[in-house]
């Protein structure tokens, strides 16, 4: 597994408007929209193009394009949906897939509860899609339901990760044959008793979204 931490100024700027506990929910979702696609910069280096003969208003030349299958986006149900806009604008042309994924927070423990996802993700690149690496459960039963069903390559883009987060996701795929990329804004320094990730930013669901009673 290889982790990347994106350092760059206007991605620390962006997440230190976002840590802010005054930053209210159109703002956060706007930041969160606009870090995810510079993640995403970084996070598609190794998209999979093949070459395609164009002609310019000039002459002709060659070019890439993006190779078939297509990149298949996947945001983990709820907050991952408020980071798809951000990644479709860098991959328009990517196609989409949903994976809902709950914690039991006793437990901190995964189960999967909704998915629209193909059968079959043989010979696919997918870009998984959620805000926090916090205790590494949700995101490393996400790429293993992925890789059961045949994806070949995962690139997973966080905007923050935790070191045991990280730790855990490392173990909780030992053994997977296909290879693993995390892409995030920041390592931050822990988990507290609550499995939330210090400094962190709080639950990005609810600053995305509000808390519905």
């Amino acid at each position: 597994m290889r982790t990347q931490v994106v350092d760059h100024p206007l991605v620390s700027h962006k997440l230190t408007t976002l840590r802010d506990q005054d930053t209210d929910s159109p703002t956060f979702r706007r930041l969160c929209d606009e870090l995810v696609t510079l993640l995403a910069y970084e996070a598609t280096r190794e998209v999979r193009v093949i070459a395609a003969d164009i002609t310019t208003p000039v002459s002709p030349t060659t070019g890439v394009k993006l190779a078939t299958p297509k990149p298949l986006v996947v945001p983990i149900l709820r907050a991952g949906l408020g980071m798809l806009d951000g990644m479709m604008r860098l991959l328009p042309t990517a196609e989409v897939g949903f994976l809902g994924m709950l914690r039991n927070e006793e437990t901190l423990e995964a189960s999967t509860y909704a998915e629209r996802l193909p059968e079959d993700l043989s010979g696919r690149q997918c870009y998984v899609l959620d805000p926090m690496l916090a205790t590494g459960g949700t995101l490393a039963a996400a790429i293993r339901f992925l890789t059961d069903r045949g994806a070949d390559d995962i690139t997973a883009i966080c905007l923050l990760a935790a070191p045991e987060g990280l730790a855990r996701l490392e173990a909780g795929l030992d053994g997977l044959a296909a290879p693993v990329t995390v892409v995030t804004a920041a390592l931050d320094e822990r988990l507290n008793d609550k499995g939330y990730i210090v400094p962190g930013l709080g639950d990005a669901g609810d600053r995305m979204y509000g808390v519905a009673h």
